[in-house]
């Protein structure tokens, strides 16, 4: 039998907190998805006034990053690099999801949308760098 990590809803939280501080420190209004290792969404937040489409791109975005056990990012350079056979997987190749990974193992995923790509990504790695301190 296989034990793994997961977070939990408090972890969660915390994770949600850094990230949406760095959302809140640039003006910028986001939504934030935190799912765990079984790909099930844990938390949910959505800024006010950040656009409603935006609340399914960050969960596409999160659940990508921890199906594929790598950030968003580097499937959008993936085809914005020319492998535009990418674009028939059924992921988000848009940055802005990042696995979450606490002493060497994935243990969930965070997506953010709301802002440009680059910006939704920046977010979404203020939130992953707290997840080592839990």
């Amino acid at each position: 039998m296989l034990t793994r990590k997961t977070l939990s809803l408090a972890d969660a939280k915390i994770i949600a907190a850094a990230a949406s501080a760095k959302a809140v420190a640039e003006g910028w209004t986001v939504v934030i998805a935190i799912f765990d290792i079984t790909g099930h969404l844990v938390y949910l937040e959505r800024a006010d006034g950040t656009q409603l489409g935006s609340v399914l791109v960050a969960q596409e975005k999160g659940r990508t990053a921890l199906l594929f056990k790598r950030p968003t990012k580097a499937m959008e350079d993936g085809v914005l690099g020319g492998r535009i056979h990418m674009l028939s997987m059924p992921a988000t190749q848009v940055e802005g999801g990042v696995p979450l990974v606490h002493g060497g193992e994935i243990v969930g995923s965070i997506g953010v949308s709301g802002v440009q790509s680059a910006q939704d990504g920046i977010v979404a790695a203020a939130g992953a760098a707290v997840v080592d301190s839990l």
